[in-house]
């Protein structure tokens, strides 16, 4: 079965602003859930009726679909907490083969994550009070032994946190059995709770906290001191360098470290390593644009003493810079077009849109629709862009300028309203008689028409008007951004097909569909 096919009697639905949509299938409204998923309450959904949704699906599907999409959305889209609920979830209907087990090893990817795996499969089962986690299945025991004996001693350091389920609970209730003496030794450890402290950032930065200083001048010097150490020694990740730019930018690192925090940023083989969604680098350049004046890095440090110590907030443009370079890096495997291709991407940036992905997040939903459209937009030759809500309404922004177009596109959201109008993009198109390619609308597919007593127009009929008398071979996607289990327009007829997710690698299905096959490819790649 072929994952975008719907079946001939696709049933027709309401959405949640009642407009006139279409049902998926099983399968395809599992892809879209998972993800999209955030553990938070989104516009039109609680985060338990989401929940919810997610079981009764996972139960018309085939275990083994279940089983490669949870491995697939660890570990192709990056995603952390819904793998471990899809296999929690398989866990209580499937049994008789190792299928659980392989699927457990598969989205256990770092230490920390055998941890939480238990922590979800107690809260999911409701093992709590006097039913406190003490057994689970057999083969997720298996697929967690598996994991046990992919870490090493650091990796178990790094995240033997202080938390309801720690290591050692884990490894009493898993039962690992040791590959060989070494690792034995390092079972001990765990139980006796002697790791070797790891040299990590947090731990390094924590420890020099703790020490008593003569003045604030010589903490606040310690503290950079600190950072240019971390930062030289290649011990700071990724992840932590891209979230911690304001820290160290207000410590006053030396312009040698200041360029070798650049460097590493704007470095492709990182980016592509560093597996980041790329709103982190919205995230990252908005708190870099939003810096006001020197603030004291260090309580007690005056801000006057600060500015003459660490006033190096000239080189923000550079960082800038380096965040806008990583982000092309980023995009440069996305299959371009030629210029013969001609390419509209019309971005939802109505009121459903403007919530956050997550509880603690600044990025809102229509960010990451911004952020898809402009990394796209990047690759293309002959290409318009726009956003629509209650009106529809085109910008030109240059090309390469990825993050400084999200924040023009997000400066403006408010001159076309906060409705979800997406017929717009379409009747102008017919309008003007205008050919496209390639239409792409980035959404969470609650579109409607806010003037139904007016003109009383569809955008899955305008499409099909749109093909049979302006662009024959034009085709229609649909970038679902939320997951809420139907769409506007029929998938799979009269070209139209549906990409879902946050991460850059949905350009990969994209490039997929472009070659005539399914999102299910990339799936069935997989092997749990």
């Amino acid at each position: 079965m072929k994952f975008n096919l719907l079946s001939k009697a696709q049933s027709q639905l309401t959405n949640h602003e009642g407009a006139k949509a279409f049902a998926l299938s099983p399968e395809m409204e599992l892809y879209t859930l998972v993800v999209t998923w955030s553990l938070s309450d989104s516009f039109y959904e609680k985060n338990d009726d989401r929940i919810e949704r997610l079981r009764t699906i996972i139960n018309k599907c085939k275990p083994e679909f279940v089983g490669r999409l949870a491995v697939y959305a660890r570990t192709k889209m990056y995603m952390r907490s819904v793998p471990l609920i899809l296999v929690t979830e398989l866990a209580k209907l499937h049994s008789g083969d190792d299928l659980i087990a392989r699927v457990t090893a598969g989205v256990v990817n770092r230490a920390d994550e055998i941890t939480e795996l238990l922590a979800c499969y107690e809260m999911l089962n409701k093992r709590t009070g006097t039913k406190k986690l003490n057994r689970l299945s057999k083969q997720m025991q298996k697929g967690l032994q598996t994991a046990f004996n992919r870490f090493d001693e650091y990796q178990f350091a790094k995240y033997n946190r202080d938390t309801a389920i720690k290591m050692r609970d884990a490894l009493f209730l898993v039962h690992p059995k040791a590959k060989d003496d070494l690792q034995q030794a390092l079972f001990n450890k765990i139980v006796n709770g002697n790791l070797q402290t790891p040299y990590t950032w947090e731990t390094e930065l924590s420890a020099l906290g703790q020490l008593n200083f003569d003045s604030a001048e010589a903490k606040a010097l310690a503290f950079r001191d600190k950072w240019e150490e971390l930062i030289y020694s290649g011990k700071l990740g990724y992840m932590a360098l891209l979230r911690n730019l304001r820290n160290i930018q207000e410590v006053g690192v030396s312009y040698v470290h200041f360029q070798k925090v650049c460097a590493t940023l704007a470095d492709g083989e990182q980016v592509v390593k560093a597996k980041q969604f790329p709103f982190r680098y919205l995230a990252a350049y908005r708190e870099l644009l939003n810096a006001g004046t020197v603030v004291a890095p260090l309580k007690g440090l005056t801000q006057k003493v600060s500015a003459a110590l660490f006033g190096n907030k000239g080189y923000t443009g550079e960082l800038l810079d380096a965040l806008e370079k990583a982000v092309q890096a980023s995009a440069a495997n996305i299959k371009g077009f030629d210029e013969n291709t001609r390419v509209l991407l019309a971005c939802d940036v109505s009121g459903s849109m403007q919530t956050p992905v997550s509880a603690k997040s600044k990025i809102l939903l229509y960010d990451v629709g911004l952020m898809l459209a402009m990394l796209l937009q990047s690759r293309c030759k002959n290409v318009e862009v726009g956003m629509f809500g209650n009106f529809w309404k085109t910008i030109m922004v240059p090309r390469h300028n990825i993050l400084s177009n999200v924040q023009e596109f997000y400066k403006r959201e408010g001159e076309v309203g906060y409705a979800t109008n997406g017929y717009l993009v379409i009747k102008d198109l017919l309008d003007r008689k205008v050919q496209k390619d390639k239409v792409m609308l980035f959404t969470d597919c609650q579109l409607y028409n806010s003037n139904p007593s007016v003109n009383g127009e569809h955008i899955h009929k305008l499409w099909i008007r749109y093909k049979a008398t302006v662009a024959p071979k034009a085709k229609l996607y649909l970038f679902d951004l939320k997951g809420y289990g139907n769409v506007p327009l029929q998938v799979m007829q009269n070209g139209v097909y549906l990409v879902s997710g946050w991460s850059d690698k949905v350009f990969e299905v994209l490039d997929a569909l472009e070659n005539g096959q399914t999102a299910l490819s990339h799936i069935n790649s997989i092997a749990p």
